[in-house]
């Protein structure tokens, strides 16, 4: 759509050059401007009215102030980028989340506000054509009567359904309509900020228009909703070119130079100076909370790299577009008696050159690589001296020298030392790149139309003449380097680590296993799940793929902290090369930063009980069941061994056998990923409790020890069906009173799934129903008996989460894991 545009451009202004543009832009009147300038403020106040009342149907309040800035910031970003629901949904879902709305209730919000404007939009084009028609001579004069019925009646129908009081199905979802009343409030509201929006492009209009406000109206709303339709950022190209169609169809030529650079004004005023104060306002608020030692750090530290991003692609842009249109030539006069030839040419090429690598470097930026940080804020000052030399262009050498300064006091949010070339560029900020260029080459052939082309031009450098030869030159240079870096990227080879562990890697592990504080991490000794190891074997994460589901079990095991946040980056690189969704399960609230940093969203799943040995005993009235049952089965001759290691082997087949029964006994079958399995080369690895009864072997349990003597616990633990009862019992205290003795602090009864969970109106979602599972989800596993008989131990109930990738992908994650621990999608079913 893009390129058709710009083509659509290219024919439709063939008679205009980029001179007659510049000359009406700067013949603008400071009253026109001032005017202009107002109406786009009264336009931003207004659209804070969409979450004012959006909030209002939700039953939410919030300070009016913090409800304009998320509204004013989330608006000048879509209003610049495009695809609004999505840019504008997500500011929305970062702010809204920290001042204590739910996921569903931002989802509602950014409903209210999507369903606003379009009714407000849809409404003023189908007045607007139906009380002024469009003039005979523009195009779709002939449609204007049926289309504007048409689109009247799409919000008519809105409120005519808010006289409906039950769900109304629409495909697959039932939805409440809002009541008449609401309904009207959106559609004013939304035709009123659209009213705002076309009155600043058309005070800015040339006098010579001969269209009163009416039809302007009409063609504007026409190539707004075309612009909107293409899925172009900003429907930049498309809403110009069908303007320029509509009013250019008069006849007049002498009116597209000017109808060109209302275009440009209009684009400068209402979407980049908005997008500059609220870049502005963001990095402010983004400053005061790196200062907050909280929670919520990480939700400001997460977001700051890509705005840096973002702030390098305009820049980016800025430089290629400037290289592609002609310098002012009383500037070029002044340098023409200063600079050698050479020095201009060289740095016109370099500027562009620069343009495109910044482009490549801000997603680098946004992956927080610190090759990038220090390429960038280099190539950010040579290009504010480029810019000087190729055309003393100081507005640009501004902007990028403001950005170096913002840009070089937060290297510590650029800590990954990870090569460029490994960086993955997703499609989308493929088509981003392309479309700058696209641009760009447009800009160049709009600016020197006048100028026939010749094989020559490639090799004609002069002051005066030289213009086109230099843009093509540096547009040339600048696709070239953008060329060689995706050759550089895609025949670098990318390692995916999908295998087993083998037994030196297991080896590699051990030792980072006995540093942990974590016991869990001796699961990696299962050998079930892949080890992907940092390049100094400082760290490790485990993980197991189902589906397109890469799970890792627990947080990365390791003491560098450094190492751990970039094994976290890589392990998602790594997903990303594949196609697979990154999934973080049963992560502590200790390294949620971690995961909020690269943008997941968290799902609490459970909580695991911990045991404090210090103050562990069995005196008092709560004990005295316990106690009743470890002393009766003590007297029962029942007494607990400690085996090494390496004195497992031998009692294997007796294991074995206790092993098989309890299996048989409680018709399950054996699990994986989260917990162990009776497998003879994981066993051997870990010491094992056994108790006896005489010389009968009654039941057995693997031990996790931390090398740190922070916790203990247990991974198999099972028994003879016909053994004495209350063993499971005498087992765990005769465990926490070895482990007390022996110098740890906690033992680790492991997780309750989806315990702790609130079912209340406004909890999210995923805990609404995933307490719902936990109260009445008895039949499928025994969710409130595991929390009941561990909290008989009196433990310490610690939050467990899972980070996933945003989305409509969280059910079939969900299904994945699942199908992970229970050893396939069978075993879901039958346990």
């Amino acid at each position: 759509m893009l390129c058709l545009a710009l083509w659509a451009l290219h024919l439709l202004a063939r008679e205009v050059n980029y001179h007659q543009v510049r000359r009406y832009v700067q013949s603008l009147s400071h009253g026109r401007l001032l005017l202009a300038a107002l109406f786009t403020a009264l336009g931003y106040a207004v659209m804070t009215l969409y979450d004012r009342f959006a909030l209002v149907s939700i039953g939410r309040k919030l300070p009016w102030r913090r409800v304009g800035m998320i509204s004013f910031i989330s608006y000048a970003f879509s209003n610049a980028v495009g695809m609004s629901l999505l840019v504008s949904g997500s500011i929305r879902y970062r702010f809204y989340i920290q001042n204590g709305l739910s996921t569903g209730e931002v989802a509602r919000v950014v409903l209210f506000c999507t369903t606003s404007f379009w009714l407000g939009l849809l409404a003023l084009t189908g007045v607007t054509l139906l009380w002024v028609p469009l003039p005979a001579n523009l195009p779709l004069a002939a449609f204007s009567l049926p289309l504007g019925v048409l689109l009247a009646l799409i919000p008519l129908a809105w409120l005519a359904g808010g006289q409906i009081r039950r769900p109304v199905r629409i495909w697959r979802w039932r939805v409440n309509l809002p009541s008449t009343r609401t309904g009207l409030q959106q559609i004013l509201l939304g035709a009123l900020d659209w009213g705002l929006a076309a009155a600043v492009l058309y005070v800015l209009m040339p006098d010579q228009l001969n269209h009163g406000f009416g039809h302007f109206l009409a063609i504007f709303v026409i190539a707004q909703i075309i612009g909107l339709i293409s899925h172009v950022p900003g429907g930049i190209g498309v809403f110009e070119a069908v303007m320029l169609a509509s009013f250019g169809a008069t006849g007049n030529q002498a009116l597209t130079a000017p109808i060109l650079g209302a275009l440009a004004a209009f684009r400068v005023i209402y979407y980049l100076l908005p997008l500059c104060t609220a870049t502005a306002l963001v990095l402010q608020r983004e400053a005061r909370g790196l200062r907050r030692k909280s929670l919520l750090a990480p939700w400001f530290t997460g977001l700051l790299p890509s705005f840096f991003a973002g702030l390098t692609m305009v820049s980016g842009a800025v430089l290629l577009f400037s290289g592609a249109t002609r310098a002012l030539p009383e500037r070029m006069a002044i340098l023409r008696d200063v600079l050698p030839l050479s020095v201009l040419e060289v740095s016109h090429l370099l500027a562009s050159v620069i343009g495109m690598l910044l482009l490549i470097l801000a997603r680098g930026l946004q992956r927080r690589l610190d090759a990038a940080y220090v390429l960038t804020l280099v190539l950010l000052v040579a290009g504010a001296v480029f810019s000087l030399l190729k055309g003393i262009d100081y507005e640009e050498a501004t902007l990028l020298t403001l950005l170096a300064m913002a840009l070089a006091p937060a290297h510590r949010l650029f800590y990954r030392r990870a090569s460029l070339f490994s960086t993955s560029f997703s499609l989308g900020w493929v088509l981003a790149i392309l479309a700058v260029l696209g641009c760009a080459s447009w800009l160049v052939m709009f600016s020197y139309k006048h100028v026939d082309y010749s094989s020559s031009l490639w090799w004609e450098f002069s002051f005066r003449q030289g213009g086109a030869p230099r843009a093509l030159r540096a547009l040339v240079a600048a696709a070239a380097a953008g060329m060689l870096f995706a050759v550089a990227s895609l025949i670098r080879p990318v390692r995916l680590h999908r295998e087993p562990p083998s037994e030196i890697e297991l080896a590699q592990a051990l030792p980072l296993i006995k540093q942990s504080a974590c016991a869990q991490a001796h699961l990696a000794l299962m050998a079930d799940k892949t080890l992907l190891f940092d390049p100094a074997h400082k760290a490790f994460v485990m993980y197991d793929i189902a589906g397109r589901s890469w799970v890792t079990m627990g947080d990365p095991v390791g003491t560098d902290d450094a190492t751990r946040r970039e094994l976290v980056w890589t392990f998602l690189e790594q997903c990303e090369h594949a196609g697979g969704w990154p999934v973080f399960y049963q992560v502590s609230p200790a390294n949620l930063d971690l995961y909020l940093e690269v943008g997941m969203n968290l799902l609490k799943i459970g909580e695991e009980a911990r045991v404090r040995l210090a103050t562990f005993n069995l005196d008092g009235k709560s004990k005295k069941v316990l106690r009743n049952t470890v002393n009766k089965l003590t007297r029962e001759g029942l007494r607990l061994e400690i085996v090494p290691a390496d004195a497992v082997l031998p009692l294997l087949p007796r294991l074995k056998q206790i092993s098989d029964a309890w299996l048989r006994d409680k018709h399950v079958r054996e699990k994986r990923f989260s917990l162990g399995a009776f497998d003879p080369r994981y066993l051997v690895r870990t010491p094992m409790a056994v108790v006896w009864q005489g010389d009968r072997l009654l039941a057995f349990a693997n031990l996790f020890l931390s090398g740190t003597m922070q916790e203990a616990s247990v991974d198999l633990m099972r028994f003879l069906p016909d053994g004495p009862a209350g063993i499971m019992d005498y087992l765990f205290v005769e465990l926490m009173q070895w482990a007390r003795a022996e110098g740890y602090h906690w033992f680790n009864l492991g997780m309750a799934p989806l315990a702790g969970l609130q079912n209340r109106r406004q909890a999210p979602l995923w805990n609404r129903f995933g307490a719902l599972v936990f109260g009445r989800g008895e039949r499928f596993y025994n969710f409130r008996g595991l929390q009941r008989y561990k909290d008989k131990f009196d433990p310490e109930w610690e939050p467990r989460y899972m980070a996933v990738p945003g989305g409509i992908a969280l059910p079939m994650i969900l299904t994945n894991v699942a199908s992970l621990i229970s050893g396939g999608l069978s075993g879901v079913v039958r346990r």
